[in-house]
């Protein structure tokens, strides 16, 4: 299995955004505010040359999340949109994915990245050193989140 990380542009990002969290929703939900600015990152994760996993970066910080306040806003950066097609799910790809911009924000001399994680997700990105900076909160129509943080 030939597994390449690489930038994208935030069109190519749908064909996974869409199905896994925008599904049987409308393609245009696919479209994040930010996507469009120069300073966004999004990456894929292609098997065989076929996308398989997503995530958008926007340079954003949140004066909501206590670790992060002191920092300047191009030293934060907040993921968005991170999917793994159904059929992938479990093989890693999520976590090649993390540690890929992990490495790349890090050469660049970002120091934290923070999101609002699903209930659900909330195990994996423990597992990956993240840490909740909130209670849960309602994001309508998706459901339970919460602020998560990790400094590099």
């Amino acid at each position: 299995m030939n597994i390449e990380i690489r930038s994208i542009s935030a069109l190519e990002t749908y064909p996974v955004r869409h199905p896994i969290l925008r599904a049987g929703r409308p393609i245009e939900e696919c479209y994040f505010n930010g996507d469009e600015l120069d300073t966004t990152v999004h990456l894929g994760v292609f098997i065989n040359g076929t996308i398989t996993a997503v995530a958008s970066y926007l340079q954003h910080q949140d004066p909501t999340v206590e670790p992060l306040t002191s920092l300047k806003k191009e030293q934060c950066y907040q993921l968005r949109g991170m999917a793994v097609l159904q059929d992938m799910q479990g093989k890693q790809l999520g976590k090649k994915l993390l540690l890929h911009a992990e490495q790349l924000f890090m050469n660049k001399g970002v120091k934290a990245l923070w999101f609002n994680a699903r209930a659900i997700a909330i195990p994996f990105y423990e597992k990956m050193g993240y840490h909740k900076a909130s209670g849960a909160f309602e994001i309508t129509p998706i459901g339970t989140h919460y602020k998560m943080y990790k400094l590099l």
